[in-house]
């Protein structure tokens, strides 16, 4: 197998994962699992990953970083602070049923016990409050927000969003996701002295 074709093979493998992973759990995944859904033989598989465990934690770094070049690319996007502001909200918010989700609630779920999926998911935790708090501070520079505490105010937006996606993805009956947004919205305006279809 040449190096490239491993490479291939390797992201392909870790895109599979996280498919199966989002779909079946963290703790209902096996290795055959993956397989199957990839096409392969399960011995292909042990041949990139050595055990179960290091092929779920690669997969969760793998959606990882994925999720983080897209964060990177709305950082980076041209516009005022308030139009950076409403992508990340629009990517991060979870207003419609996204698999996604699952695979991060169940990360969050075992990282008390797995140090390496804690580390995975701590960086990963970090840099969206990162991202929200520079955008923050970036708009109340140039006047677009009022906010006395940026690093607080990221920190309580993100958490909100993460407890209505956890409860949403968890309960799907009880809280409607197209009310999510508008949920986000209102609690965004408080935070940045907006209106509520300012951040919408």
């Amino acid at each position: 197998m040449t190096r490239r074709l491993a490479e291939v093979r390797l992201d392909a493998l870790l895109r599979t994962a996280c498919d199966v992973i989002a779909e079946r759990g963290l703790a209902n995944t096996r290795t055959a699992d993956v397989a199957r859904a990839a096409g392969v033989s399960q011995a292909l598989v042990f041949y990139h990953f050595a055990t179960k465990e290091r092929l779920l934690a690669q997969a969760f770094a793998y959606a990882t970083e994925q999720d983080l070049q897209k964060l990177d690319a709305i950082l980076k996007s041209p516009g005022s602070p308030l139009d950076r502001l409403r992508k990340l909200l629009r990517h991060y918010t979870p207003t419609t049923r996204v698999k996604a989700w699952t695979m991060w609630i169940d990360g969050w779920a075992e990282a008390p016990r797995v140090p390496e999926l804690e580390k995975i998911s701590r960086r990963r935790v970090l840099r969206w409050r990162e991202a929200l708090r520079d955008v923050i501070s970036d708009g109340v520079r140039d006047g677009s927000f009022e906010c006395a505490d940026a690093e607080a105010a990221a920190w309580r937006i993100a958490s909100l969003i993460d407890g209505l996606a956890i409860q949403s993805s968890a309960h799907p009956r009880i809280i409607a996701r197209t009310a999510i947004g508008g949920w986000v919205s209102e609690a965004v305006s408080r935070e940045l002295s907006l209106k509520p279809e300012q951040v919408a």
